[in-house]
């Protein structure tokens, strides 16, 4: 079981605009069922992850529909409307506690943290972040959210094109600078 941060970014690493946009993603020529593409991913995926703020977006964009299999946390500190036929937990509990429900619930497939950079960077602080998915799209955002808001070593896995996006694929290292 793998724990995923799988994201598109800018090629100046912002995953959305100042005001929360996607729109310059939505845009972009991508073949869905391509090299390193969401739904041959999503596949792969047994639970999920994602902020207040994601979670809002995507009911937004979907016009209130669910539209996971997968049972979902999403971390916030307020009160969110569910839709009565997702499987979903608002929580506030600490980032290890989640991952073992996570882990428990995802039937032996990998996990992904859907969204935003910090909420994945929490995952990474408690050493339970493996890998880096990014599709880089042919775009700069000039600022935003950025794409991953802590400083962290990675070791380069695999990388393809798929059509209008560079993808590439990255562990996590554990290794600390003194033991490099």
């Amino acid at each position: 079981m793998v724990t995923h941060f799988f994201t598109a970014s800018s090629l100046d690493g912002f995953i959305a605009t100042p005001g929360h946009s996607l729109d310059w993603l939505l845009k972009q020529d991508v073949d869905p069922e391509g090299p390193m593409a969401y739904q041959p991913f999503e596949k792969t995926i047994g639970a999920l992850a994602m902020g207040a703020s994601t979670y809002e977006w995507v009911m937004d964009h979907e016009e209130g529909r669910w539209g996971y299999t997968q049972p979902t946390w999403v971390f916030t500190h307020r009160e969110l409307k569910i839709p009565d036929d997702a499987d979903v937990t608002l929580t506030s509990e600490p980032i290890s506690e989640v991952h073992a429900s996570m882990t428990a619930a995802a039937g032996g497939k990998d996990l992904w943290v859907v969204g935003g950079g910090g909420l994945a960077g929490q995952f990474a602080d408690a050493g339970l972040l493996d890998e880096i998915w990014v599709q880089f799209a042919p775009v700069t955002l000039g600022a935003g959210a950025p794409l991953f808001p802590r400083m962290l070593d990675l070791e380069l896995l695999e990388v393809a094109r798929n059509r209008d996006f560079l993808c590439g694929r990255y562990r996590v290292s554990r290794l600390t600078p003194s033991t490099k």
